[in-house]
């Protein structure tokens, strides 16, 4: 996620950190040789003049603009989704840790020094492993190591052998809470306040995989797609006879804004990939751990993620 202040003036026309212009040169490039062609040659193809007029694409842009705004919209709701499901499950886990620390009855305070043999820290610290666990199921990636720290010996080599660690890191939150029950350290009623919230920690879960696993439909992404390279390679011929050499500029400028339009739908469809403009979720996990741990007493606090050239993962 770009993390910066907005740049004025030239600075924010020149700026390429987060810009879709990287993806989309070579076919920019591409058309606006095209267009110069076309501009030099005044449209004749194999001495064959190859006649169009703005008519038909005046019809076709603007239905054209009006769906890719559309889809940008679409993936937008779903970036914007997903920002909100983990917000949601940031609150959560820091309820579910007030509620595990007041709530769970003990004869000492509850502090990391305590150890994973303590219900109340292991369900604390397996609530932020909670979030790196599903950060990496919703990125395809492999288990980060602070996932090991956080569980003991047996429940990590489980986390090894698991299609989905994230609902197996809730069961074990379950038993915990089934054990508290069991010898009497909580009250029924206060243990289903806590059972409420780790249901809607794996809500948020579930929502993320919703959205992961539900693209939007590849059929109307490859009609746009297509017919905004279609109409943009097309257009000098329509624009030559009008407004002569000045057709690759004006070409080139149709090109970036649909181009760019159609790449950035691209880019937020998907929010919880590792590219510049998705969620930074390796911050949000780790200022959740942070939070956590502090209210632990933790001494082994890590530090807080910051950008990188403005890019914050």
């Amino acid at each position: 996620m770009i993390v910066r202040d907005r740049p004025s003036g030239l600075r924010l026309f020149l700026s390429l950190r987060g810009s879709v212009l990287p993806r989309i040169l070579p076919a920019l490039l591409l058309n606006t040789l095209i267009a110069t062609l076309v501009t030099i040659t005044h449209g004749d193809l194999f001495h064959l003049k190859i006649t169009l007029t703005t008519i038909p694409f005046s019809m076709i842009g603007l239905p054209l603009a009006i769906f890719l705004g559309f889809r940008n919209n679409a993936a937008y709701d779903r970036y914007w989704e997903a920002r909100k499901l983990w917000g949601e499950l940031v609150l959560k886990s820091r309820n579910l840790a007030r509620q595990c620390l007041s709530l769970i009855k003990d004869a000492a305070p509850a502090t990391a020094s305590l150890g994973l043999g303590d219900v109340r820290v292991r369900m604390v610290y397996r609530a932020i492993a909670f979030s790196y666990a599903l950060k990496d199921l919703l990125r395809d990636a492999a288990p980060s190591p602070e996932i090991k720290r956080l569980l003991t010996d047996a429940e990590s080599k489980q986390t090894g052998n698991s299609s989905n660690v994230p609902h197996l890191l809730m069961l074990g939150m379950g038993q915990d809470l089934r054990l508290c029950l069991d010898q009497e350290h909580i009250d029924p009623c206060l243990a289903a306040a806590i059972d409420n919230t780790l249901s809607a920690m794996g809500g948020a879960a579930a929502a993320c995989e919703r959205i992961k696993g539900t693209p939007i439909p590849f059929s109307y992404t490859l009609l746009l797609h297509r017919t905004a390279y279609l109409y943009c390679f097309l257009l000098p011929f329509g624009l030559v006879d009008t407004i002569g050499f000045m057709t690759p500029f004006v070409v080139a400028i149709v090109a970036y804004t649909f181009f760019g339009l159609d790449a950035l739908g691209d880019e937020i469809e998907e929010p919880f990939g590792s590219e510049a403009n998705d969620l930074a979720l390796d911050a949000i996990c780790r200022s959740l751990e942070i939070n956590l741990r502090e209210s632990l007493a933790d001494e082994d606090i890590p530090a807080p993620l910051l950008p990188i050239n403005y890019c914050l993962n």
